[in-house]
């Protein structure tokens, strides 16, 4: 079992940067065995990919939405990903996840929340204008 934990929400002015952090433990886990993504979900729509990365940062995956604002990356000795926002918009207001897939042996689209195997419980992320 893997349990991540999300850290870093808060609220913000439009044009501001947040950071979010999201460690992963649990019995017998190896960071390095996971490709990670994050998901934000504001009310009344549905999850959001907004970024993720492969299990040694070699390769990242983008979405269009918040290309050039959000980064995401890993520091895989402290088993923690970070989603960096910059340049925040009121529209970017919601509930931000983190999730983990197995690298070997799972297939699909890293910008599906199907694809994700854990997640973390959220950290919410206000955006005022």
């Amino acid at each position: 079992q893997v349990q991540l934990v999300e850290s870093g929400g808060g609220w913000v002015q439009a044009g501001g940067s947040l950071r979010l952090s999201c460690t992963a433990s649990g019995h017998t886990f190896s960071f390095t065995n996971y490709d990670m993504g994050w998901f934000r979900q504001a009310p009344g729509k549905d999850r959001e990919f907004v970024g993720g990365i492969n299990w040694n940062g070699g390769r990242t995956y983008d979405v269009e939405s918040v290309k050039g604002r959000f980064t995401v990356s890993r520091d895989n000795a402290e088993n923690t990903v970070y989603l960096e926002m910059n340049s925040l918009k009121p529209e970017d207001t919601a509930v931000y996840y983190c999730a983990a897939v197995i690298t070997y042996g799972s297939g699909g689209n890293r910008a599906e929340a199907s694809t994700y195997q854990y997640w973390g419980h959220g950290t919410q992320v206000i955006v005022s204008s």
